[in-house]
């Protein structure tokens, strides 16, 4: 089992206290890495730190917003002073589809009707932040010859959204899955295998996790019917990305790159 170790290893966390960032964050601390948290929520990141196997004393929070280089190069620096090299990052920050008013969401998430605005906002955060702390993050694992980076991608980057699963039993349409997720998503595979292929020679890894859905108090009619449409008849619980971040940031997949690990309860297979 020492292929799984990442003991004196330090793994970075983008999104840290995300729904499934935090549990990168304690999977990542259970295999002996040393954790950045880095969230623009600092604050929820400390709490988060205290919480991992050896505490705050082991691991660093940091306030980080990836679409700034500023702040990402100010994240850099802290980590190499604290710990002294970078060996894995997980992209993981991202923005999902979200509308303030419930009763407009319906309307506005609508190919037609989609704000430009909305989409912007998601690509900066989506592609231009995953880019940013690659290049931010990755730099210094090619100048020491080895690295992972695990870039968070979905299902949606995968395979076109079923709208049906996001009727109520009264069939009406509540809300579309917008353009702007898929899109992106489908961008971070691409640039996963453009990466792997650039930093193969440095000894950097680059592989793709594309998780299904989290169940996380959605709508009980969403939740079945999604549900339906996944062989292992249910949406995934947070926890159950934590085996697939072990495995791609360690040396049990030392000759893995440029791949994406569909972890889905089979929702792409059919």
């Amino acid at each position: 089992m020492n292929l799984f170790s990442l003991t004196n290893k330090t793994a970075i966390v983008t999104g840290a206290h995300g729904l499934i960032g935090r549990r990168h964050c304690e999977a990542l601390a259970q295999a002996g890495a040393n954790v950045v948290l880095a969230d623009r929520d600092l604050a929820a990141c400390q709490a988060l730190a205290e919480q991992l196997p050896g505490g705050a004393a082991q691991h660093l929070a940091l306030a980080v917003d990836v679409t700034s280089p500023e702040s990402l190069a100010a994240a850099r620096d802290q980590i190499l002073a604290r710990f002294g090299h970078i060996d894995v990052l997980v992209n993981n920050a991202a923005i999902n589809d979200m509308f303030e008013n419930p009763a407009l969401a319906a309307d506005l998430s609508k190919f037609e009707n989609f704000p430009l605005a909305t989409f912007q906002q998601v690509l900066e955060v989506n592609v231009t932040g995953v880019f940013l702390a690659a290049q931010v993050f990755g730099t210094p694992m090619a100048r020491q010859g080895s690295g992972s980076i695990i870039n968070v991608a979905s299902t949606y980057g995968i395979v076109g959204p079923d709208q049906s699963i996001y009727r109520n039993e009264a069939g009406e349409q509540t809300f579309y899955k917008s353009p702007s997720y898929p899109m992106t998503k489908g961008a971070v595979v691409n640039f996963t295998r453009y990466l792997a292929a650039y930093w193969g020679k440095d000894g950097v890894r680059v592989n793709t996790l594309s998780p299904g859905g989290v169940e996380n108090s959605q709508d009980e009619f969403f939740i079945k019917q999604y549900s339906a449409k996944t062989p292992l008849g249910r949406m995934a619980a947070a926890t159950d990305y934590q085996g697939a971040i072990v495995f791609l940031a360690s040396n049990a997949s030392a000759y893995m790159t440029g791949a994406n690990l569909v972890v889905d309860g089979g929702w792409t297979a059919i």
